[in-house]
């Protein structure tokens, strides 16, 4: 006997739909090809009714951490092997940086796997809705700076979008939150692809340009300027239909 589907609030409704139909070109540049033995990783991307109305669940990464320090995500990390599932690692990785309790969670469904050149990584996003919350922060400083809980109206406003420039050149979407905090890279991307994909995003100024330095990259913790390595990885030719434009 098939379970009932988790009851969700109206606005949420294009969002389970979106698990069923996006692809992912319509998510971004890479699948992993043929040959790249990838890790397998997971993130969960929490939607919830909080104190400023529905928001998504972040993680400020620890500037320390030798990958994507300081960077804005969503809580997640790799499979371990006694993950059943990219959903099962979304929901531990989840409880073990922020104390979120799973049991609050009801999962929707998974976004197509994605490719992360740079780490070699491939990623399962899984949605979920914030049926019953729970009390969040950090649980251990080593991998988390902060804990937050993002209004989705603040993302939606056009006053806080940005189109990022990497220092290779390559744009992307951003999203400037509060305390000068930068949303940016592969989560601004799933983020801003989900939310054009399920008619949200509305009209904003692509050409707003904002340039990611590299402390963005490599983190604020350097203890030498000559610690930035000399070369940054080219990435390599996309292998989806992901459609190139201003702010994407």
């Amino acid at each position: 006997m098939t379970s009932p589907e988790p009851v969700i609030p109206a606005w949420m409704e294009p969002v389970r739909a979106a698990t069923r139909s996006i692809t992912a070109g319509e998510l971004s540049r890479y699948v992993p090809p043929p040959g790249s033995d990838p890790r397998e990783g997971a993130v969960l991307m929490l939607f919830g009714e909080g104190p400023e109305g529905r928001d998504l669940l972040l993680t400020e990464r620890a500037h320390h951490m030798r990958s994507h320090p300081g960077q804005i995500s969503f809580p997640g990390g790799k499979l371990d092997p006694t993950d059943a599932s990219p959903t099962a690692a979304a929901l531990r990785e989840a409880q073990e940086e922020t104390g979120l309790d799973p049991a609050g969670v009801d999962v929707l469904g998974e976004l197509p796997e994605l490719w992360l050149p740079p780490s070699n990584f491939a990623v399962t996003t899984v949605i979920g809705w914030w049926r019953e919350e729970s009390p969040v922060g950090v649980v251990d400083p080593d991998e988390v700076h902060a804990v937050l809980r993002v209004p989705i109206d603040h993302l939606l406003d056009p006053a806080h979008r940005v189109t990022t420039m990497h220092p290779l050149g390559r744009l992307g979407p951003g999203f400037l939150l509060d305390g000068e905090l930068l949303l940016w890279g592969f989560t601004a991307g799933i983020i801003s692809r989900l939310f054009d994909h399920v008619g949200w995003t509305k009209p904003w100024d692509t050409e707003n340009l904002f340039e990611i330095q590299d402390w963005m990259i490599f983190g604020r913790n350097l203890d030498r300027a000559d610690d930035i390595p000399d070369d940054i990885p080219e990435l390599p030719a996309p292998n989806t239909d992901f459609q190139e434009g201003p702010g994407r």
